[in-house]
């Protein structure tokens, strides 16, 4: 474990508890701001993304960065085994941008074909299928 992450303070405190609330969820930098300022406590912008680095270097917490156009999303894993597995693939809403995070035994599959038949290590955690998610297809 990293050794910043032996200091404990009651901003990663604060964001540590949001996190593990949302644990299963992609969330923002963004989202974490809003989180803490409703609550009153007063944690910079600066400080949110600090302690969220942190976070994804001490492995508790996984960073997507999906598009360019796009904020990075970060996801609260703690010790599970979905860091150790090592595949997540995502589906991106083209209409409401939502994120969908995906295990599925069928997309290793793929990914364990191309990189024997094709020689292309695939990178899961980058890899983002784009359509639209099953509450805007209800809309349309």
């Amino acid at each position: 474990m990293n050794n910043k992450s032996k200091y404990n303070t009651k901003q990663r405190d604060i964001l540590l508890g949001f996190l593990r609330d949302s644990e299963g969820r992609h969330v923002t930098a963004h989202d974490v701001c809003e989180y803490c300022g409703a609550r009153g406590a007063k944690i910079g912008q600066t400080t949110v993304y600090r302690q969220l680095e942190r976070m994804v270097d001490e492995g508790i917490v996984n960073k997507y960065v999906i598009d360019p156009n796009s904020p990075a999303c970060f996801e609260y894993v703690g010790e599970s085994t979905h860091v150790a597995s090592g595949v997540c693939f995502h589906c991106k809403c083209e209409k409401c941008g939502k994120l969908i995070h995906l295990h599925c035994e069928e997309l290793e599959e793929i990914k364990g074909h191309l990189a024997k038949e094709h020689g292309f290590a695939l990178d899961p955690f980058r890899t983002v299928f784009y359509g639209v998610c099953e509450e805007c297809a209800k809309t349309v």
